[in-house]
């Protein structure tokens, strides 16, 4: 059993920018992913606008994990498949690794990760 790790901005909560729903769990975020796999600064975290994965498929086609279930299909420039093999592939692998992270904190019990904890590893170091 996890967590049930909510995100919450004030009373309103994370409004996604495509649908306009409240995106309710880290692991739901592409706000989140982005930034633990270095692609955001945590200096603009709270400014940056946030998004259903499932609402950015240019994004979220890149997740190689079955606890989010078959990736978007995406048609024209930016699918996947238009896009070269070894950028691919190492596109699917860091954002994969992101996406685990993403449950790790989702599922942590013993003490709750400060912000400055979210990101992998080797982006950590990048904001230090």
């Amino acid at each position: 059993m996890y967590l049930d790790f909510k995100m919450a901005r004030c009373d309103q909560g994370y409004l996604c920018r495509v649908c306009r729903e409240e995106v309710e769990h880290i692991t739901d975020s592409q706000l989140y992913l982005s930034y633990v796999i270095g692609e955001i600064d945590p200096e603009t975290l709270h400014a940056s606008p946030e998004c259903h994965l499932r609402c950015a498929p240019a994004f979220s086609q890149f997740i190689a994990d079955e606890r989010f279930g078959t990736p978007p299909n995406v048609d024209g420039p930016f699918s996947k498949i238009q896009l070269d093999f070894e950028y691919v592939a190492l596109r699917i692998k860091l954002v994969s690794r992101g996406y685990s992270r993403l449950w790790a904190i989702r599922e942590e019990r013993r003490k709750p990760l400060t912000v400055i904890e979210y990101p992998l590893p080797e982006f950590s170091e990048k904001w230090h």
